[in-house]
């Protein structure tokens, strides 16, 4: 009888172990994705336009390098576009803070290239 119970819960354990470990997060795809683009950034806004098809998203930087290579540039004044290409992740933005007003946001996992030069056949 003691045996059944230690087969019971070593099976509701394992049982436990195989449903958490395929909870992953819905809302972040597992593999980044190179994006190309116009990234705008300053004191209210941190905005990237999809060369692609135009569309916007909010940008969070956890590669915390997008910002830092933006402000090295040296602008005059915020806002001004460059391009960019990034490996990134995205996701739906929230309903509260500075990036509910844009659909879906940007996460920044690594810059691989920015530059003020936008090439105008990719970036109307």
């Amino acid at each position: 009888m003691r045996i059944r119970y230690i087969q019971y819960f070593a099976f509701l354990f394992i049982l436990f172990l195989a449903a958490s470990s395929c909870n992953r997060n819905p809302k972040e795809p597992a593999k980044p994705v190179v994006y190309k683009g116009l990234y705008s950034f300053g004191p209210e806004i941190k905005s990237f336009k999809d060369c692609d098809n135009s569309q916007e998203f909010w940008v969070t930087d956890s590669s915390a390098m997008l910002e830092l290579q933006y402000s090295q540039m040296n602008f005059e004044k915020p806002y001004e576009p460059v391009y960019v290409e990034v490996e990134g992740v995205k996701i739906k933005s929230g309903k509260e803070g500075l990036g509910s007003e844009y659909d879906s946001t940007l996460i920044v996992k690594k810059v691989v290239k920015i530059t003020k030069e936008i090439p105008q056949d990719m970036c109307n």
